[in-house]
């Protein structure tokens, strides 16, 4: 048997209380999630723990990379049963990690299977799991509905193939996929394949052709029913002139080398002109701050992007934030925007940041997003939810996200609930707040689903 109890991170009778009465049994919207939309639509069955648990799923090869484990067996030719019993191995003494907790409780609450993982026990998880799977017919679509998720906000860019969500919606699932409208392929235009991905849009020899083709790409999301974007950014950059980034855009279609500088210009100018035309639509704006991706090189190379190399990043670009917000403000522009902040030393300044720029267009239309990637861990969740509730109003929040490749990270939404819980419920027993179960218990359920229907407009 595992460690894990019922009690599991309920560190009070007053948090056991919150989370059986109001947070456990509330569905789940995963308004930000990296699921290909494709393996939900084929919709076919895993052959094998591995597919469903190990493949795709970057936060795992870091931590076996992190214990000596050879690349062979993350993502290179061992079999898959090798792979396992690797992960098996180096979670065993990963104390603290957040997946040391994931995992095992993604292997009880899909798998019906408590052993402990380690060692010792890879060979008896791996047996029992895949003739689970095969007794039980795993797919994408019945992990996702044992899940209790009743929206799934996958991220596509600009030029992805829409067709696929309109043929989920003729299926009989018990959730919806929706399509998150992200520009970062066309924003990024030092990259490589830059070009490549401006030919996918049509014929463009301007700023103002690439702009129209991005509005009439964001009309396409909006009918397959779209109400979320996504910018994914290192730092903010100073809003610059259209002509000058028209002027770099014009010399990339060239063929001339882009620099530093000019990237930025750019990426400046797109960032501001993504918030308008986001604030046109009503579309709400996830602005992903605080990456450095991609350091090691050689690796990239081998492997490509998001295979684990990225970093929490230093840049402090809460000024340029401030001239963004503040500008689109001034012109009636500013669309409902999350910022998810990856350094958690600038949660107090981004924070009070975002609450110079309310209005009563949404209860917290600018929102401090979740603890999210490095920080989606107990200590980044509690720190969170301590600046949350010293500098803003948790009411409001909309709560947990999954941002996830695997089909079994769900549990981490319950995760969060827990530490919510917990965090509500030791201040309840401390005198700090109410103990009107009933008014705190709206609020739990709230934060954990009904703040991210009315944000996004869901039904």
């Amino acid at each position: 048997m595992s460690y894990l109890t019922e009690n599991f991170l309920l560190t009070t009778k007053t948090a056991k209380k919150l989370y059986e009465d109001y947070a456990r049994q509330m569905p789940i919207f995963d308004y930000h999630c990296h699921l290909p939309e494709k393996q939900i639509l084929e919709n076919k069955p895993f052959n094998d723990i591995f597919e469903v648990w190990l493949a795709g799923d970057h936060y795992k090869w870091r931590l076996m990379r992190n214990f000596g484990i050879d690349e062979k067996f993350i993502t290179g030719n061992a079999s898959n049963k090798e792979k396992f019993v690797c992960y098996c191995t180096a979670l065993e003494s990963a104390f603290g990690n957040p997946l040391y907790h994931w995992s095992q409780v993604e292997l009880k609450e899909f798998f019906n299977c408590e052993l402990e993982i380690n060692q010792k026990n890879a060979d008896l998880i791996w047996d029992w799991c895949n003739e689970f799977i095969k007794i039980n017919d795993i797919t994408p679509q019945s992990l996702i509905e044992k899940s209790n998720v009743t929206h799934v906000f996958t991220t596509n860019e600009i030029f992805d193939d829409l067709s696929t969500f309109e043929e989920i919606a003729k299926k009989d699932y018990k959730f919806k996929v929706i399509p998150a409208f992200r520009a970062d392929k066309i924003m990024n235009i030092e990259a490589d394949g830059y070009l490549g991905f401006l030919q996918k849009l049509g014929k463009i020899d301007s700023l103002a052709d690439l702009e129209e083709k991005i509005e009439q790409r964001l009309q396409d999301f909006i009918k397959v029913g779209t109400t979320a974007s996504d910018i994914a950014l290192q730092c903010v950059y100073k809003i610059s002139d259209a002509k000058c980034a028209d002027e770099v855009l014009k010399r990339r279609l060239c063929g001339e080398s882009i620099s530093d500088c000019d990237a930025k210009v750019f990426k400046g100018y797109l960032t501001y002109f993504l918030f308008k035309l986001y604030a046109k639509y009503d579309i709400a704006t996830e602005l992903h701050l605080g990456a450095m991706r991609n350091n090691n090189s050689k690796m990239l190379s081998i492997l490509g992007l998001d295979t684990g190399y990225d970093s929490i990043a230093e840049d402090n670009s809460t000024a340029n934030l401030s001239r963004l917000l503040d500008r689109l403000e001034m012109e009636n522009s500013l669309p409902k925007t999350i910022l998810f902040n990856l350094n958690p030393k600038m949660n107090a300044e981004l924070m009070t940041l975002l609450g110079c720029f309310q209005s009563n267009q949404a209860k917290g239309k600018i929102q401090y997003g979740p603890a999210w990637w490095f920080l989606d861990n107990k200590v980044g969740m509690e720190k969170h939810l301590d600046d949350l509730t010293a500098t803003g109003h948790i009411a409001t929040f909309v709560g947990m996200l999954t941002d996830s490749r695997s089909f079994l990270s769900y549990p981490r939404h319950h995760y969060f609930r827990r530490i919510l819980c917990s965090f509500l419920g030791e201040k309840m027993e401390k005198g700090e707040m109410t103990t009107d179960f009933e008014l705190v218990g709206k609020v739990i359920k709230d934060v954990c689903y009904n703040n991210s229907i009315n944000y996004f407009k869901c039904k």
